[in-house]
């Protein structure tokens, strides 16, 4: 351990929100419920350890309901799906049990609420992501056009004649939502939007914490998946508000030990689906290394709980 002491900056709030950690807990609870095997449809939530974690209690995961046998019990990642999936698992008479946050069936109720009103749908969102994919299937394919860039605001040409509305994926940066949103505003002044904020309070408040971190830090470490695009928007949000360095690691054995002995003042956060465990990990080993003056920097502290399906109480 050298003997120069660094400085070490915890994020608060990081890791688990209400949403994921209801997921989770679906499945568990599913499992006791039904017992092995239950099947998931998709990663309930991007991360690995928490895949892996269910798996090894008797989780399956899959990618289509095609691969679930018939009445078997399946559960919907917290990402949310296509009505259609949701169909398919009713023809098939399965046990469906619904993991999909709150927040997000929030979009999905407006996207079907602007569609019932003729409206035509801007989807502020990326490309492939399973939650966008989910919205999407919320509607006809030609009720809704996909929104990536501000560049897609500037250019996009909505159908003729229609009334035009916008809704946002729920794990998008605010302030690059929010100059898309301006832009949609700008060119359709009568665009509607949502009753409240899409973007979701635990994305809020994880961002801002980076943000006020990353100003004095030397690199930010953020523990998330790859696939994972509210971590991602994490390591992003820190680039711009001036961490010399930002970088996304899935635990303790992606740290970059070149980047933290050069680095006097570390940051370190977690994505939503990022267990506490991984950030406990990641400390232990940074410690182990280093001699570090520890702190926690947040005034929120979020108190949000979901309950479980009205099918798990049965």
């Amino acid at each position: 351990m050298e003997s120069k002491c660094k400085k070490l900056t915890i994020a608060a709030p990081r890791g688990f929100c209400a949403g994921v950690d209801r997921a989770v807990r679906i499945v568990e609870v599913a499992l006791e419920k039904y017992g092995t095997p239950v099947y998931v449809r998709h990663e309930i939530v991007h991360n690995k350890t928490v895949v892996d974690g269910l798996a090894a209690k008797g989780a399956i995961f899959v990618n289509e309901l095609d691969e679930v046998p018939t009445a078997a019990p399946v559960v919907f990642s917290a990402h949310g799906v296509a009505r259609a999936v949701i169909q398919e698992a009713k023809r098939r008479n399965m046990i469906a049990v619904d993991a999909t946050c709150p927040l997000v069936t929030k979009v999905h109720i407006e996207a079907r609420r602007h569609a019932k009103k003729r409206r035509h749908i801007f989807l502020i969102g990326h490309s492939g992501h399973p939650e966008v994919e989910g919205t999407i299937g919320q509607v006809k394919a030609n009720e809704v056009t996909l929104i990536e860039t501000v560049e897609d605001a500037k250019t996009v040409v909505p159908p003729d004649g229609v009334d035009l509305a916008f809704a946002t994926q729920t794990t998008l940066s605010i302030d690059d939502t929010a100059e898309i949103i301006s832009v949609l505003q700008f060119r359709f002044p009568n665009i509607s939007g949502p009753r409240g904020e899409d973007i979701c309070y635990a994305t809020t408040n994880r961002q801002k914490a980076v943000k006020d971190i990353a100003t004095s830090v030397d690199l930010m470490l953020v523990i998330g998946a790859e696939n994972s695009s509210n971590s991602k928007r994490l390591v992003e949000v820190a680039k711009l508000a001036g961490a010399k360095k930002s970088l996304l690691i899935a635990g303790k054995d992606e740290i970059d030990w070149q980047l933290v002995h050069d680095a006097q003042h570390i940051g370190l956060s977690a994505g939503a689906s990022a267990p506490e465990t991984l950030v406990e990990n990641v400390v232990a080993a940074l410690c182990k290394r280093y001699q570090f003056d520890i702190s926690e920097y947040g005034k929120v502290r979020e108190t949000v709980t979901f309950k479980l399906p009205a099918i798990l109480a049965k």
